[in-house]
């Protein structure tokens, strides 16, 4: 069994930052890709950016320039650190990660999601 979970959201005014954090755990072999996503009300969940394990990023273009993605292989654990919030950044934001179990199965994994409130 292997599992993501998040922490770090929170309620910011616009123009703030947070970090969020998401550890992978379980019986672990490898973290390949991770990335984070978001979700708002009435909205489709939608993806904000990604990491590699060899650190190649790719952000959603809203996020460019504002967010930036990190992770730490050593923890398995990928970092958000956003920028210059903005109202419309408000969402659950989910960790998601491709982890190939000790038995080498690879499994996605989601994690329940953090908020990020962001008052104008």
């Amino acid at each position: 069994q292997v599992q993501v979970a998040e922490s770090g959201g929170g309620l910011v005014q616009a123009g703030g930052s947070l970090r969020l954090s998401c550890a992978a755990s379980g019986s672990i072999f490898k973290v390949a890709d991770m990335g984070w996503y978001r979700q708002a009300p009435g909205k489709q969940r939608e993806l904000v950016a990604r990491i590699t394990s060899t650190l190649r990023t790719n952000y959603a273009d809203s996020v460019t320039g504002r967010f930036t993605i990190s992770r730490d292989n050593a923890k398995n654990t990928v970092y958000l650190q956003m920028n210059s919030l903005k109202p419309e950044d408000t969402a659950v934001y989910y960790c998601n990660a491709d982890i190939i179990r000790s038995d080498y199965v690879l499994r996605n994994a989601w994690g329940q999601g953090t908020q990020v409130t962001v008052s104008s």
